[in-house]
């Protein structure tokens, strides 16, 4: 028997009922790596013929974990492993270099790519004169091809003259620039999803997601990046560690 499959398996003499056994060990397999982002799980009756478990049992046990969005499934498809981020609270790193790091995917699907007046939120926080222009960018940040995350930004237009320029990774075209963000502040919010939200990341409306506000800086301190990031809170995990 495979290691992977032996890990699984749950303690006839354990207590606990042999479903949440299974799905604990899954679950721990799964934040470990053994079962990687996107992989197809194998069905139920395989699942429960090598580790000795009934159909029932295993079938529990998976509906826990898709509940627990560790697991999705595609109708017609089978079980995948749901891609899912930890997100240093500590570290600025860009979507696209950190999907890299973590070995998934990453891609963008562009919504918006133009120069318009700042409203006044943008012009608070990047501290633009009235009527100034800003580079607005709207996008679907994709892992695997999931929607994890749909983000605005909105940068001075002397910092983003071209937004038609930027390629994969925004980050990468500012530095490219001379202009990267060198530190950030963000702001987390909880919200329910919009109708425009929703359909964008194919949830139901009012689902729960988390905003991030980050305001970036450049090595000159000035603040040359506003971004909102609507965040589905099934693949996202952020990560903070506290020391005395």
């Amino acid at each position: 028997m495979e290691t992977r499959w032996s890990a699984l398996m749950p303690d006839a003499r354990n207590v606990t009922p042999l479903y949440l056994q299974l799905a604990r060990n899954l679950a721990t397999a799964i934040h470990c790596g053994v079962w990687s982002a996107g992989e197809a799980l194998p069905s139920e009756r395989t699942l429960s013929d090598a580790i000795g478990v009934s159909r029932i049992t295993a079938r529990k046990a998976i509906e826990l974990l898709v509940e627990q969005g560790l697991i999705r499934r595609a109708r017609g498809a089978g079980s995948f492993i749901t891609p899912r981020v930890e997100d240093p609270l500590s570290r600025l790193t860009g979507f696209t270099k950190k999907m890299q790091q973590r070995g998934f995917r990453p891609d963008s699907v562009w919504l918006e790519r133009d120069i318009r007046a700042a409203n006044r939120e943008e012009l608070v926080h990047l501290g633009l004169s009235p009527g100034a222009a800003v580079a607005s960018l709207r996008r679907l940040r994709r892992a695997d091809g999931i929607v994890m995350a749909v983000e605005h930004s909105a940068l001075p237009v002397a910092i983003v003259p071209d937004p038609l320029a930027i390629g994969v990774s925004l980050y990468s075209y500012l530095e490219q620039r001379g202009a990267a963000v060198v530190r950030a502040l963000q702001h987390f919010r909880a919200v329910n999803a919009s109708s425009e939200i929703a359909a964008l990341m194919d949830i139901e409306p009012r689902s729960a997601l988390l905003v991030i506000t980050r305001i970036g800086y450049s090595a000159d301190q000035r603040a040359i990046e506003l971004t909102d990031t609507y965040c589905r809170d099934d693949y996202y995990d952020f990560v903070a560690e506290l020391r005395t």
